[in-house]
């Protein structure tokens, strides 16, 4: 019998369809569910829920269940790490955390990768136990975009680069050359909400779409974890932003309830595109 996946899971779509993946190929899995970010579809799996500062208590249990493999999934809001419940290996590890959160969220990212991996596992990116997920080169669905759409999607993925190599996001909209939002710390749904508010005279509408959403992982990422994601509410936020389409890194970034996306986008008369990982990248 093969050994678990280890899922240390937030909330959302994509660790609900990496378990799934995982109990469908036989492999099974075990859930660690973060205290404060349960999924409640992930209820149903075998596992436990811990808090975020319990690393000794997750390692232990990961361990208990047999798990070699570990992937990390799902959202978690970065928390304020005074109010963290620790036990002892939580503890140790607070230092260099506070150290590294104030590099940013992947330096912090890379203790927690470095300390599992220190404790003999695994550590997998989500397209590694979900290969089915990663978004392929090609125009996915809707139009084909012409050459001002395409335009766009090269200024949007040389922005979503720029801002990626300073960890401040993994997207950007630009709309006829301007770029309209660039992802913070709100996420790719805020960020959407936020052009939505945006004047018609500036942005698309129904009937008449304008501009290009474009997603791809921040060059100085561990890919293993926090690889940018797409779905269904993105599509149609993207939809009420009156945009054209979207644009993810093929390769780079996932895409949950594909199936869903596609037809989704079809419906409202948007395109997915994937687009070369070397878009906007050059001189």
């Amino acid at each position: 019998m093969s050994a678990p996946l280890g899922l240390i899971a937030g909330l959302g779509d994509l660790p609900v369809a990496i378990a799934e993946n995982a109990v469908a190929t036989g492999q099974g899995v075990y859930v660690l569910r973060l205290k404060g970010f349960e999924e409640p579809r992930l209820a149903a799996y075998p596992g436990s829920v811990l808090g975020l500062g319990e690393i000794g208590a997750v390692i232990s249990r990961l361990k208990e269940a047999g798990c070699r493999d570990l992937v990390f999934a799902g959202n978690v809001s970065r928390p304020n790490f005074s109010d963290l419940k620790l036990d002892l290996k939580g503890a140790s590890l607070l230092p260099k955390v506070l150290s590294e959160a104030r590099r940013g969220d992947d330096a912090l990212l890379r203790v927690l990768v470095n300390e599992f991996e220190k404790n003999g596992f695994n550590v997998i990116g989500s397209e590694q136990a979900h290969a089915k997920l990663l978004a392929p080169a090609v125009l996915i669905a809707g139009p084909a975009p012409g050459e001002a759409l395409l335009a766009d999607m090269e200024i949007a993925a040389r922005v979503a680069s720029a801002s990626g190599a300073l960890d401040i996001g993994q997207a950007c909209v630009v709309c006829d050359g301007l770029v309209l939002a660039v992802e913070a710390q709100e996420g790719t749904d805020e960020m959407l909400r936020r052009c939505a508010a945006l004047p018609e005279t500036i942005r698309g509408r129904e009937g008449a779409r304008r501009g290009v959403l474009v997603k791809r992982p921040k060059p100085v990422q561990e890919r293993r974890i926090d690889l940018p994601a797409t779905g269904v509410s993105t599509v149609e936020l993207a939809a009420a932003a009156g945009l054209a389409g979207i644009g993810v890194e093929a390769g780079g970034a996932l895409m949950l309830n594909r199936l869903a996306m596609e037809g989704k986008a079809s419906a409202l008369g948007l395109f997915l595109y994937g687009f070369s990982p070397t878009l906007g990248t050059r001189a």
